[in-house]
Parts: C-alpha cells; structure tokens; sequence
C-alpha cells in the first residue's frame, strides 16, 4: 500500500489528488506541528530527516519533494498518461514546468506569508514581494490564454504541480484579476479524482 507521509497546514493535495488520477490504493497518514515551534514533530522526522511533507513510501522507497513524487508515479504507474511523449517540444515545457512551480513561482509566495508575520518591521519587503507576485502569476494567467491546461490539450503532472500556486494566487488576488488562472483553478477543482481526494483527506 502507498502511504502519504502528511504534515497538516502543508502541501499534499497534489499527490493524493494525482494517486485519484490513476486510481491507486493509497494511505494518508498525519502529522501534527508542534505548538510552539510549528516544526515537523519526531514521527515525521524518523520517515525522513528532514522532517518535510509530503513523503510518499512505495515499496522499499522513500520520496520527498513533490515534483519528484508525481514524476515518480507518472513514471511507475501513469501508462504513458500525465506526461508529454519524451522528447518533444511539450515534453521539455512539461519539465521546465515542473521545475518552476517550486523553483521560482512558490518563493514570493513563501515570502509573504514570512513576512506578514513580521508585522510592520516586513512593510519595507512588501512592494518587492508583490510586485513578484504579480510577474509570475501574469506569467502563469498570459500561458493559459487560449487554452486549458498549461501543456498540451490533457491534464499533465505539470498541471497538478502548479495547482497550489494558481490557488494561492486567486486566492489572494481575488477571482478577477487573473481571469484565466481562476478558470483553470475551478476547472481542476470540479475534477472527480480532486473531488476525490478532498472527501477523503479533507481541505
């Protein structure tokens, strides 16, 4: 049985909404923060060091990081779906994708959630984290221009890898400012297998 390693207030909506994707059996097992520090609590810690979420344990194998586990059960189990054919123009904007979603567009948005905490000594960081904000979401609405999804004319893991940034974004610029991303964001979120995924493990 595939288990989901999940520390709540993270992010692993994307990996049990993509095993509803390809119908796996699949097992959430959930961690607590501590109260005080709002680290990962020892249990997480003894599946892998880091105490980061999610974890995904297939088999004998231990996986972090999201991009890596999607890659990894599109891989293993996704039958050619999810995935651009290796080697086309898709299947190198299928990966630059995959890299972006936590490589460039989730830093401003971890950067206003730290900074709010600051309260007024984080008001001098505010205008450059917004005004990066803005870039990447614009980037992220002008690329779904015409079209449903960010690659191809099907669901790929890059879609379900951007999904947390897109709902960020709407959520926090509200449903008119990127039209195009809030259409994706109700799109994805009207899908049976998100559905799915969010009757059986909560929002």
């Amino acid at each position: 049985m595939i288990e989901v390693h999940h520390l709540k207030e993270s992010r692993s909506r994307r990996i049990t909404w993509m095993l509803e994707e390809l119908a796996l059996d699949y097992t959430v097992i959930s961690y607590d923060r501590d109260a005080t520090t709002r680290l990962a609590p020892p249990e997480l810690k003894a599946i892998h060091s880091l105490g980061k979420a999610p974890i995904l344990k297939d088999k004998e194998l231990v996986l972090i990081e999201s991009g890596a586990i999607l890659e990894y059960l599109v891989a293993e189990y996704g039958q050619g779906q999810f995935v651009p054919a290796k080697g086309s123009a898709d299947y190198y904007r299928h990966l630059q994708l995959m890299h972006y979603a936590e490589g460039s567009a989730m830093l401003p948005l971890l950067l206003k959630l730290y900074v709010s905490r600051l309260g007024e000594a984080g008001a001098p960081l505010h205008p450059r984290i917004n005004s990066e904000l803005a870039n990447h979401l614009g980037y992220l609405n002008a690329e779904l221009e015409g079209r449903d999804y960010f690659v191809g004319d099907t669901l790929t893991a890059a879609d379900v890898q951007l999904s947390f940034v897109a709902q960020m974004g709407v959520r926090n610029a509200g449903r008119t400012v990127f039209p195009n991303l809030t259409r994706f964001v109700d799109m994805i979120e009207a899908r049976p297998a998100y559905q799915r995924a969010v009757q059986k493990n909560g929002e």
